[in-house]
């Protein structure tokens, strides 16, 4: 996948279109993102010692990544991720509107 942890992402469709975050982890063997403040869920959890009311809690839940474009931090613009192999044999992503290295 073209998206790292700690990405700013823009989400493309779905109830969250619009909203930008973080990339918090990557799911690479279900093509999927966590990404912070974008798909909140709610859960039911039963009393525990650590959370004795128990209750319901809201948590972020995972985003497909065909839903998400990678922000740029040179441009600011959602863009598409390259791949670019530069001389000493490193393979870098690279920003498709502006060039510029991402990572």
């Amino acid at each position: 996948m073209k998206v790292a942890k700690n990405d700013t992402v823009l989400v493309m469709s779905g109830d969250d279109k619009g909203k930008t975050g973080r990339v918090l982890k990557v799911l690479p063997s279900q093509r999927r993102l966590l990404i912070e403040g974008v798909n909140f869920i709610k859960r039911h959890s039963k009393p525990t010692q650590s959370n004795p009311k128990g209750g319901i809690v809201q948590k972020e839940a995972p985003v497909n990544v065909s839903k998400v474009m990678v922000v740029c931090p040179k441009c600011s613009a959602p863009t598409k991720i390259g791949k670019k192999r530069l001389e000493d044999g490193r393979s870098v992503r690279q920003c498709k509107q502006c060039q510029e290295i991402i990572g």
